[in-house]
């Protein structure tokens, strides 16, 4: 397997990984239950799963009131555009 075949297979999985403990915190919510912590949740987008947690987001409608999870809205997002151009600078690289 190759380098960049691994590197997508990590990224693919965290990002996974990211949109189901964001559905997890959903279900939890919903229950009344004990929460995922949000530092948790961020440190998962900032370790590549932004991806991930935009989807659920956006699919699950969760974490997107600006004014009570600003971290999330503007946060995550920024990750993501961080993420891309790393991502872009270390393909200009090669």
């Amino acid at each position: 397997m190759t380098d960049e075949i691994s590197i997508a297979l990590c990224v693919l999985g965290v990002n996974l990984l990211s949109f189901l403990i964001f559905a997890l915190d959903k279900l939890l919510a919903a229950k009344h239950r004990r929460r995922i912590p949000e530092a948790t949740l961020l440190t998962l987008s900032v370790l590549g799963g932004s991806v991930g947690a935009m989807l659920a987001m956006n699919t699950l409608r969760h974490k997107t009131d600006a004014r009570a999870h600003p971290a999330f809205v503007w946060g995550v997002p920024a990750v993501f555009i961080l993420q891309l151009a790393a991502v872009f600078l270390l393909t200009l690289r090669h």
